[in-house]
């Protein structure tokens, strides 16, 4: 078969032609006032379409007063043309809204739409001593779309329901009721139970198989735009998500930037997370499918500061029988493991605790380890305990990292013999090398190992502080909340990044960092034997020294404190290892007796090493082959 390669001819004509397209496409940009003018035409359109919506609802509350200021006759003639058969709930409202609340809920029923209006919890306060409410002043919506047999699209955010309270029991039971009569309706029903997060909630008709029409879509759609709740409405917004169960327990969520928007399958909970707190809409059978969205409301943190994100969730509800049958259960509560792991379904997935490892190393490791510590010391210090218990546990790997930097310095000088005596051919002095390291037993990967399984343990805790809901608005020495971060001193100014303030613990941090840096890459520098062109490692180590403390200067400014404490103590220890290591563990000189006598030692070589010995010799010969020919 004949060879085929690209000839002169080949590599012109597609020069032409890339350079033809780069030409076409500089000459089809658009210009500037075209980008501007586009952009204004955008910028008119949603003004006009916010205008419609604003002129919609007006027609529509201008539309309701005109009926409401009505005659009684005409009024009742009014309303069965705009509501149908649900015009007899409209003339039957007997309250506005009813107000029910148990040891951690308080609770606001809307007769319009027979919905919450309110929701607050009353264990809890934001960072400015302020209730938290989850939904108020109509920042959620929950509504059902559907079509009636004689031809109408009616909306239940729109509708008058009747509220009764009843209870029990120790549960009180909200009933709210669209009605076509006294015997036909459809029943929004609330079981508030005591001391309980979670309201059990259902949806039912009865008798209205010849009133709705089921060969329309029924639809219901839950909105809500999230309240801000934390110091940092940026670092909050990080941790702020539409998280989710589908297809027989993935969990899964959207983007926590921009817009984003999914259709799901067999969706068994949905959570509206807005980082401590979370709305959860939980179904007893899996919803067929769901489209949902979440857009970032903050663009700009001094501007934007009330809500984080807008969320949306919308599904088809399956009539039986022409009638509304839906069990679920709605959460208003904390984000916390211990929380939501009693209602089973694995709520607790929702709880950003890490992927994979990461999240089983939090779940079953530091989570109970820090409840058990709380229950006796006060928040701060169990994360200094936390911290030592963990390095004291880890110390055995930073032991094998420094002996086997010690043991890389050690060999050193005849590292560099081996370079120096075959600096004419490289592979030859890359055989050689590694066959030194391998008598020795002073491989760099025993080095990097170590490192690697520290990995999981660092990434899991980095996800755990930010996520600790018990370390929410705990103090510590000058931090006012473990679970955001500390101020020293404000400043006149936002730094782009940094903040506009000065947080202690990021610094104290930094420092350890730098010092526990300066120690460890100064030895690695040493112990690194200089290959020509290559950079010259103590530079590159140099650079290192000074850039990491300055990225946990500037990124954990507006993290949690909690984090930056356990980074601090955590070098802290590790200096303090370190320096037991080096003065009163290894000895340079035994170090260097035990390497000569693994040399004395006969070697056998692993399959692996085998395998890299006879790749280099074919490397090699095939490169002596190449310089024959060209002789």
């Amino acid at each position: 078969m004949e060879e085929k390669k690209l000839d002169l001819n080949t590599i012109i004509g597609f020069v032409l032609i890339a350079g033809l397209l780069l030409y076409m496409l500089y000459q089809n940009a658009p210009t500037e006032e075209q980008i501007a003018a586009e952009k204004a035409k955008q910028e008119q359109l949603d003004a006009v379409n916010n205008e419609a919506e604003i002129i919609k609802k007006e027609i529509v509350i201008s539309e309701n007063n005109v009926i409401e200021s009505m005659p009684d006759s005409l009024k009742t003639i009014a309303l069965q043309n705009k509501l149908g058969a649900f015009a007899y709930s409209a003339n039957k409202i007997t309250q506005n809204e009813v107000i029910v609340e148990n040891e951690v809920l308080k609770l606001k029923f809307s007769a319009k739409g027979g919905q919450l209006s309110e929701v607050k919890l009353k264990q809890f306060v934001d960072y400015d001593s302020i209730p938290i409410y989850l939904v108020k002043n109509n920042n959620a919506s929950f509504n059902i779309n559907f079509g009636t047999t004689d031809n109408r699209i009616l909306n239940t955010e729109d509708l008058n329901f009747q509220p009764t309270v009843t209870k029990n029991g120790d549960n009180q039971i909200v009933s709210m009721k669209l009605k076509v009569s006294e015997t036909k309706f459809l029943e929004y029903k609330y079981i508030i139970k005591p001391n309980d997060y979670m309201v059990d909630f259902t949806i039912k008709s009865q008798g209205l198989s010849n009133v709705i029409n089921s060969s329309k879509n029924v639809d219901l759609n839950w909105k809500q735009k999230t309240y801000r709740h934390d110091k940092s409405i940026s670092y909050e917004n990080r941790y702020t998500r539409l998280s989710y169960m589908h297809d027989g327990g993935k969990s899964d969520k959207l983007s926590p930037t921009g817009e984003d928007d999914e259709i799901e399958k067999e969706v068994e909970w949905l959570s509206f997370r807005q980082h401590f707190f979370s709305s959860i809409m939980v179904t007893d059978t899996p919803f067929k499918s769901v489209a949902l969205s979440s857009k970032d409301l903050v663009k700009n943190e001094e501007i934007d500061t009330v809500f984080t994100k807008m969320y949306s969730a919308k599904t088809a509800l399956a009539l039986k029988g022409n009638e509304f049958d839906e069990n679920l259960g709605l959460y208003y509560g904390p984000t916390q493991v211990k929380q939501l792991k009693p209602y089973g379904k694995k709520l607790e997935e929702s709880v950003p605790l890490g992927w994979g490892i990461f999240g089983w190393i939090n779940k079953y490791l530091f989570i109970p380890l820090f409840n058990f510590l709380i229950r006796f010391i006060p928040h701060g210090i169990a994360i200094v305990v936390m911290t030592i218990i963990i390095k004291l546990a880890m110390s055995f790997v930073q032991y094998k990292q420094y002996l086997s930097q010690m043991k890389m310095k050690v060999l050193k000088p005849e590292l560099d013999a081996v370079r120096e005596k075959y600096k004419d051919n490289k592979m030859k002095a890359q055989q050689e090398t590694l066959a030194l390291q391998n008598k020795a037993g002073a491989s760099p990967l025993s080095g990097c190992l170590p490192a690697l399984i520290q990995m999981p343990v660092f990434y899991a805790l980095f996800m755990f502080f930010p996520t600790a809901f018990v370390l929410r608005q705990k103090k510590f020495l000058w931090a006012d909340d473990l679970s955001s971060y500390d101020i020293v001193a404000e400043l006149p100014f936002n730094i782009p990044l940094y903040g506009d303030h000065v947080s202690l613990f990021p610094i104290l941090a930094a420092i350890a960092i730098f010092f526990y840096m300066k120690m460890t890459t100064g030895q690695q520098a040493v112990s690194q034997p200089q290959q020509e062109g290559m950079p010259d490692m103590a530079k590159m180590m140099k650079y290192m020294i000074y850039f990491a403390p300055i990225m946990m200067l500037v990124f954990f400014n507006q993290y949690a404190s909690g984090l930056s404490i356990y980074y601090f103590i955590s070098n802290l220890i590790s200096i303090g290892i370190m320096i037991v290591i080096k003065n009163f563990i290894l000895d340079e000189d035994k170090i260097h007796a035990q390497i000569q006598v693994n040399k004395a030692k006969p070697k056998k070589e692993s399959k692996f090493q085998k395998r890299m010995k006879e790749m280099m010799e074919q490397a090699e010969q095939q490169k002596r082959a190449q310089q024959r020919n060209k002789k």
